[in-house]
């Protein structure tokens, strides 16, 4: 336990910058400190019954309770529905936290610190109340070599967590950001009792793997097929059932997740009835295969909710540790292949939109030419960064209206060519030491040939090989963590309000740190530069030019080639035996609404019943 004396001392005499029952970003709260519950949520739901789900996860089984690690695969749902923090969102709003363990929080006057009062009622599953002192482990825990190295990154501006007393805990940054009260606000919290053996002592978190996690949240695990099937169950005793951010919420008695290691058998047994709702992302499964005696009764049913969520960036990520890849003119050309206009027509229906950055359906979104507030973050940079960054936002290439897919292999082939590949007699690009353009996608799943197999023909019109190398999960993973492959595809959400988690992803120290999100290997201070910018921002006026900046950077370098995204949530669901609020909040996201804020009818309809 570290404190800073003047630190603390300065903060208790001036007046707090910000103090209350919940924090925002910008602005005041939607919801006032006297809300009784969220708009969206139904506080008559009645509780009980049970929500069997499949697994949405690309894994096929489980081999660990604990999310927090790098090896290893938990359970679908294991962190939200075991695991609570200090401030929780709400689904109608962004960039606020409401507190849930914390009674109340309050950032200084300076921005250096947000302090944290702990609920006297907050109880872990064990029984004994949460207390600063576990706050503070689990902080110091998440930040541990033996923690996901995403935590690390994500807290780098936090300087530390000092316990003031019993239920009082401060924050301390190593300078103002305005997103690290929701950040610390949102860390996970378990008990120091975790892990711990009939000798008093506490594993190593890395090797804290099958012990059963001791959270505060509102379920604990039920019954298990290891590997296999988990049952979430409801806690009767929950401490924080009748808070205002809880009331009408986690109304199922148990919460089923399934895993099936095969796509059909997954679709089959939804039609059989072996769980109530799927979420489905693939169009084809969603246009053809949804028929059948269950869906002619009205017992399931097709549901497309919208949503205005950040649309994320799926993409293929380039690695550009591999020297066939650090080229930027390779990386536009292999792009320029990709016929997203044909894909979208004729394999997914029409059902998608392309992605075109890093932050679509938001206000960060990037447009047009730099602004003058751009163009001063971005040019002291202006050695470091693409061809084309201070130029219009670039889009995506496309093969409809006055473009096409033959005029995009010219270009292609001609950015190539300046490249220093050339085409043999056996039709072969090579470069100037003959090594051919062979490279590997990687993926886990099977259905990845039908996906790449029309990007690889017109890749091979370029003398470009692309081949498709199928792994299990477990060896994916393993080399995702080696950054050992050439081309992947993810897809990564979106935020309303960026900030230091992007430095995981793009910035230049976690290009060297294994397991970390940087995959495309990018090193680049520019980068740096305006993903600092941005966490540090204290306006949206400031936070914006930031992040047109960066996305600007990231599109211009090709890094990624930009896939698709829907602009709805897909879900078949057994219109019988379960039921929704009225009310469709804004940010809704999928399957966690449903276990969060829908509920049982009990006891279920029947045919008879639903005719009436």
């Amino acid at each position: 336990m570290r404190f800073c004396l003047p630190l603390i001392l300065s903060a208790a005499l001036a007046a707090p910058a910000w103090a209350g029952h919940a924090y925002a970003l910008w602005g005041e709260p939607r919801y006032a400190a006297d809300f009784k519950h969220f708009a969206y949520a139904n506080p008559a739901a009645p509780k009980g019954g049970e929500l069997r789900l499949v697994s949405g996860l690309r894994y096929s089984t489980f081999d660990k309770y604990n999310p927090f690690t790098i090896k290893g695969s938990p359970p679908a749902y294991l962190s939200d529905m075991l695991f609570e923090s200090l401030l929780t969102g709400s689904l109608d709003e962004t960039a606020t936290g409401y507190g849930l363990l914390a009674e109340d929080v309050t950032v200084a006057p300076d921005g250096l610190s947000a302090t944290f009062r702990l609920r006297p009622e907050a109880r872990f599953h064990n029984g004994k109340p949460v207390l600063a002192a576990d706050v503070q482990y689990s902080y110091e825990t998440l930040i541990s070599k033996y923690a996901s190295p995403g935590f690390k990154t994500l807290l780098a501006e936090v300087d530390g967590c000092d316990v003031l007393d019993e239920r009082t805990l401060r924050f301390r940054f190593k300078k103002p950001n305005r997103d690290l009260p929701l950040t610390v606000g949102g860390l996970p919290v378990f008990s120091r009792d975790w892990g711990k053996g009939e000798d008093g002592k506490t594993k190593q978190f890395d090797q804290i793997v099958t012990d059963i996690p001791i959270g505060s949240g509102p379920y604990k695990i039920g019954p298990v097929n290891f590997g296999k099937d988990i049952t979430y169950v409801r806690d009767p005793g929950y401490w924080g059932k009748n808070l205002p951010v809880r009331v009408g919420s986690n109304n199922f008695d148990k919460v089923t997740v399934k895993i099936y290691r095969d796509n059909t058998a997954k679709l089959e047994a939804l039609k059989a009835g072996e769980f109530d709702l799927m979420r489905f992302f693939s169009a084809g499964d969603w246009a053809r295969r949804l028929y059948g005696k269950r869906f002619d009764s009205g017992e399931l049913r097709k549901g497309e909710f919208a949503h205005k969520l950040p649309s994320g960036f799926q993409s293929y990520f380039l690695n550009t540790r591999r020297p066939l890849l650090q080229d930027e003119r390779v990386r536009e050309a292999l792009g320029l292949a990709y016929d997203y206009e044909w894909m979208n027509r004729q394999m997914f229906y029409g059902a998608y939109q392309r992605v075109h950055g890093l932050f679509g359906n938001t206000a960060c979104e990037t447009h047009g030419s730099p602004s003058e507030a751009e163009l001063a973050l971005l040019k002291p940079f202006e050695k470091d960064l693409p061809e084309g960054t201070l130029g219009p936002m670039q889009d995506p290439p496309r093969t409809d209206g006055d473009s096409s897919l033959r005029a995009n292999l010219r270009k292609a082939q001609k950015l190539l060519d300046e490249a220093g590949w050339k085409v043999g007699a056996d039709g072969v690009l090579r470069n100037a030491k003959g090594e051919a353009l062979v490279l590997e996608y990687l993926d886990s799943s099977e259905g990845g040939t039908k996906l790449i197999s029309s990007w690889a023909r017109n890749l091979e019109k370029l003398g470009i090989t692309l081949k498709l190398r199928v792994v299990d999960f477990a060896l994916y993973q393993q080399r995702l963590d080696k950054f050992d492959f050439d081309i992947i595809t993810l897809n990564i959400p979106g935020t309303h309000n960026p900030g230091q988690e992007y430095a995981d992803l793009f910035g230049s120290a976690a290009a060297d740190i294994e397991s970390s999100g940087n995959f495309i290997g990018l090193k680049n201070p520019a980068v740096d530069a305006m993903i600092a910018q941005m966490a540090s921002a204290k306006t949206e006026a400031q936070l914006l030019p930031a992040c047109h900046a960066l996305e600007r950077i990231i599109v211009a370098g090709n890094y990624l080639i930009p896939q698709y995204y829907a602009g709805n949530h897909r879900m078949v669901y057994d219109a019988w035996r379960l039921a929704m609020p009225a009310q469709t909040p804004p940010y809704v996201p999928g399957e966690t609404w449903v276990i969060n804020q829908w509920w049982a009818q009990l006891p279920p309809l029947t045919a008879a019943t639903a005719k009436r």
